[in-house]
């Protein structure tokens, strides 16, 4: 994973997405914090970036990440994530393909190409609604839809993990095997517990915790 992306994205989290202050959060429990990571996802840089860090991280840390298929989570939290990590595998290849057509054409040595190393795969994507349509197909996966498909779970807040576990058991009940699980932030108020409980064996990764983001907004705060 490109430290420089990692970096940016935490940045851009604690300046757009983290708010002291007194609040209320949907799990009923009280903070003196707030993360709303849909502002930074749904931000230009800050929805690429995810995208960036998130694909980076299906490739480097999940065993078998040749054989991940497709990337979801529950809306409207996910959406921007899942949208942009799945671009973010269709840049990876038809940036992997420029090259290899550009080695064919300037007819390069084996030995004389660069490590392009196997072809990245392209992931897709479906969103879990909340509850089953009642109308039209009344599907509760939009989009990917493939039993027996190796999948990943997003989420960009995880509090409790009750949404994640949600999405969890929706794709299970469609018929899909959840090979990871990734959360932008983990807010480390017992949702990485819940979750590793729900499905065991199954690895968890968060690519912030809350104190990171809170380190570095008061960090911002300071330099200003």
């Amino acid at each position: 994973m490109s430290t420089d992306s990692r970096t940016t994205l935490l940045n851009l989290i604690a300046t757009h997405s983290f708010k002291l202050g007194d609040f209320t959060l949907a799990s009923g429990q009280k903070s003196d914090y707030y993360i709303d990571c849909r502002i930074t996802t749904l931000h230009a840089e800050g929805g690429r970036l995810s995208g960036l860090v998130l694909y980076d991280l299906i490739r480097e840390i999940l065993p078998n990440p040749e054989r991940i298929e497709a990337v979801g989570g529950l809306t409207m939290g996910a959406d921007p994530l899942v949208s942009n990590t799945a671009s973010a595998s269709a840049w990876a290849l038809a940036d992997y393909n420029e090259i290899a057509e550009l080695s064919d054409a300037l007819e390069l040595d084996p030995d004389e190409r660069s490590d392009e190393g196997p072809a990245p795969t392209l992931i897709h994507g479906f969103l879990v609604r909340k509850a089953e349509k009642t109308h039209g197909t009344g599907r509760r996966i939009e989009g990917f839809l493939k039993p027996g498909a190796y999948v990943v779970i997003v989420d960009d807040v995880c509090t409790t993990g009750g949404s994640t576990i949600t999405a969890i058991e929706s794709t299970r009940e469609a018929g899909m095997h959840v090979a990871g699980v990734l959360c932008l932030v983990d807010r480390e108020q017992g949702g990485r517990a819940n979750i590793e409980a729900a499905i065991p064996g199954v690895p968890f990764h968060s690519v912030f915790t809350a104190s990171d983001v809170r380190a570095a907004h008061i960090a911002q705060q300071k330099s200003r």
